[in-house]
């Protein structure tokens, strides 16, 4: 969940037009919920650690590069070379971890990579109409879902008071850029 804080960054660096304070801010506050949800302390430095972080960095380039493409090409192009590019990745780099699976197995993976493709989808059209930052802070929202749902689905631990304080952080953060993006709208459409 690294991820957000890598985008505004980047986004920082390379696109003068969504150099932000309010987003930037709204980033660092979500982030900082996100990891008051998560529990710091129970958090330590480990080597498979460097993993997690290489992650939220890759994660970012490809929500910045979706978010780019998406402004130029359609979701069914942006969805095509996706799933292709990570296909072949996936051919290349863990073709020893590739088998057949039985027919239970089968049945879940279809399941899951029905979901996860309609979601896949869902999320590039949704980036249409929101900057990647705008997007990477709302998809916190998952937080805030599994911080409810997580102890009666999941058996997840119920957060703690600060895990509340964190969750609240991160609701703050969404209902800031939601607000913004009505008021932009409204204020674009009085001009025309």
């Amino acid at each position: 969940m690294t991820y957000p804080l890598f985008i505004t960054i980047f986004s920082w660096i390379l696109f003068r037009e969504q150099r932000d304070p309010l987003t930037a801010g709204a980033v660092i506050i979500a982030f900082i919920g996100v990891w008051m949800v998560i529990s710091p302390g129970n958090v330590g430095f480990k080597l498979s650690s460097l993993w997690g972080l290489a992650s939220g960095i890759t994660a970012s380039v490809a929500i910045l590069y979706l978010n780019i493409s998406r402004q130029h090409h359609d979701t069914n192009t942006i969805l095509f070379f996706m799933f292709g590019g990570g296909t072949i990745m996936m051919l290349l780099i863990f073709y020893n971890h590739i088998f057949i699976p039985n027919l239970a197995e089968l049945y879940y993976l279809v399941c899951c990579a029905s979901i996860g493709i309609l979601g896949q989808y869902l999320l590039t059209i949704g980036f249409r109409y929101v900057t990647a930052v705008e997007g990477s802070v709302i998809s916190f929202t998952r937080i805030l879902l599994a911080a409810f749902i997580g102890p009666y689905l999941l058996d997840d631990p119920i957060l703690t008071g600060a895990g509340w304080i964190g969750a609240l952080l991160i609701f703050i953060s969404n209902t800031v850029l939601a607000v913004r993006k009505i008021n932009r709208q409204v204020g674009s459409e009085k001009v025309n």
